[in-house]
């Protein structure tokens, strides 16, 4: 197992999200509060273990009538599952920078095995001395097999909002000495 800690930097990273609206748009948000440590002794983090969580209460989607539905039963039930977490299982070398994450994510209680792309983006040393490493995660998960299952049917038949959501991270891990 890697020993190597790194933990993300919440002042320069991003956890998105879209998913259709009316199947003609997407409608995106964030979560605002989250955590994720690293484990990674290899230079190209090609060894890397993961873990991340977020709280499901800091939804996001510049709509607070919209937020709350969210965090409601219909979605998220925040009340009783206040956190969505990622934990990998392990990681393969597409190409050069690429990867794919494999791990179990959950939500809402429930657990299932998702792949995840990662573009490993480079490391630098900040301002202040700090070694950071940059990378760009990106997924998709239908959301109905998280009990994600609400939707209602507009008035010409189609439905409000489409299965499967996409996940974008945008993640600066911090090197702990």
């Amino acid at each position: 197992m890697p020993t190597q800690l790194w933990l993300i930097d919440p002042m320069h990273s991003e956890i998105m999200f879209k998913v259709r609206h009316m199947l003609i748009t997407n409608v995106s948000g964030t979560f605002d509060m989250y955590k994720a440590t690293m484990y990674s002794d290899a230079a190209d983090f090609s060894d890397m273990q993961i873990q991340f969580e977020a709280e499901v209460t800091s939804i996001n989607t510049r709509n607070d009538h919209r937020d709350e539905h969210l965090r409601s039963n219909d979605f998220f039930d925040a009340a009783n599952n206040p956190t969505l977490k990622f934990e990998s299982t392990g990681i393969r070398r597409k190409e050069g920078n690429i990867y794919d994450l494999n791990g179990n994510f959950t939500i809402r209680g429930v657990e299932k095995p998702i792949t995840l792309k990662v573009e490993f983006t480079g490391t630098a040393l900040d301002l202040y001395g700090q070694r950071k490493a940059g990378f760009e995660i990106s997924g998709l998960f239908n959301r109905n097999e998280y009990g994600l299952t609400w939707n209602a049917t507009t008035e010409d038949g189609g439905l409000a909002l489409a299965e499967d959501v996409q996940l974008t991270i945008s993640a600066q891990m911090i090197k702990q000495a």
